[in-house]
C-alpha cells in the first residue's frame, strides 16, 4: 500500500491564487478557476497542509470545512459527526491529487482530536484516509434558496463548494442534515 508524501510546504491562501481569484482559507480558487501556477510547483504531488477541518460518510464522501479562526468549522464538523460523520480532521489537513481524486487526512499529531472551545481537546474515532467530494466554505454565505453551483480547484482538482446559509448560518435548522443527504447521492447526480 502506498503512503502519502510528508509535508513540505504550508501554501498560505495569498501566495497561490490567480489574481483576481476570489480565495478561501483553503488556499484554493472558486468559480471554477484553477488554484494558480504556486500551488501546482508546491504540491503537484505532495501533501499540502491546509487551514481546513475534514469529516467524511465514508472513505469517498469526504467534506472539507474551510474558514477563518473562529468561524464554526469545528462546530460544523461536531454536528456532521452527530449525523453520521467521521472526524478525519480538525483545524488542519493534509491533501494531495491522486488518480483524478483529492485525499486527505489528519497530520499525526493531532490524528483523532478535535478542539472544542470551552471544552479542550476531545479524542474521537477518525478515519485515516479520505477522498474529498466537497467543500464547506464558512468565509462565505448563500442568500439565495435555490443557488447555482460552484467549484473550487485545489491541486488540479476541481470540488463543488457550498457556503453556509445567510440564515442561522452553518448550524440552522436542517444544514448539517442536508449536506449528508447532498454528499450521500451518487457521484453522477452531482
Amino acid at each position: 500500500r502506498r503512503r502519502p508524501a510528508r509535508v513540505t510546504a504550508m501554501a498560505p491562501p495569498d501566495a497561490i491564487a490567480p489574481a483576481g481569484a476570489r480565495t478561501g482559507s483553503m488556499g484554493g480558487a472558486r468559480g471554477g478557476h484553477d488554484a494558480g501556477a504556486g500551488e501546482h510547483a508546491a504540491g503537484a504531488r505532495r501533501a499540502i497542509a491546509r487551514h481546513a477541518s475534514t469529516v467524511a460518510f465514508g472513505p469517498d464522501c469526504g467534506i472539507a470545512i474551510i474558514g477563518p479562526a473562529g468561524a464554526g468549522k469545528s462546530t460544523l464538523a461536531l454536528a456532521l459527526i452527530a449525523q453520521g460523520a467521521r472526524l478525519v480532521a480538525d483545524d488542519r489537513s493534509l491533501t494531495w491529487p491522486r488518480d483524478g481524486a483529492l485525499y486527505a487526512r489528519a497530520p499525526r499529531p493531532i490524528a483523532g482530536l478535535l478542539e472544542r472551545r470551552g471544552l479542550g481537546l476531545l479524542r474521537l474515532g477518525h478515519l485515516r484516509l479520505v477522498r474529498l467530494r466537497l467543500v464547506i466554505d464558512l468565509a462565505r454565505t448563500e442568500t439565495r434558496r435555490l443557488p447555482a453551483e460552484e467549484t473550487i480547484t485545489l491541486q488540479g482538482i476541481t470540488l463543488p463548494c457550498l457556503a453556509a446559509p445567510a440564515k442561522g448560518g452553518a448550524l440552522s435548522a436542517g444544514f448539517p442534515a442536508a449536506l449528508r443527504h447532498y454528499i450521500e447521492r451518487p457521484e453522477g447526480n452531482w
